[in-house]
């Protein structure tokens, strides 16, 4: 079940953060002052296999995985970039979004799966 990590690290050049997390979606969401979600980024299937689907309100949407920067043979650990992939299937996460997301913010569900929905 997704809940709230409190307080979570804050970048001067961007709006507000928010993060959600349990063990298969981290779910983080930028607001506005007046607290209007200007961007979100769902990441599932954590793991080797993640992905992330990212909206923003100036950019739209990009599916992307996750290289985890970990499979480095001799190497120190990288940080984690996106890489291009493939489709998006939609009606598995937005399923496993609803059975998750029963105890976060009502607005932000509901905006995050009225965008799951328009994808």
């Amino acid at each position: 079940m997704l809940s709230e990590i409190k307080n979570p690290r804050q970048v001067t050049s961007e709006p507000h953060r928010r993060w959600f997390t349990d063990e298969y979606f981290d779910l983080i969401v930028w607001e506005d002052p007046i607290g209007s979600i200007v961007a979100f980024q769902l990441c599932y299937d954590k793991g080797p296999h993640e992905k992330a689907l990212t909206w923003g309100e100036l950019s739209g949407f990009e599916h992307r995985g996750i290289d985890d920067g970990e499979n480095r043979v001799q190497h120190h650990k990288m940080t984690p970039i996106l890489i291009p992939d493939g489709e998006f299937e939609r009606e598995p996460i937005l399923n496993r979004f609803l059975q998750e997301s029963g105890q976060i913010d009502n607005t932000i569900r509901n905006f995050v799966i009225r965008k799951l929905n328009q994808y």
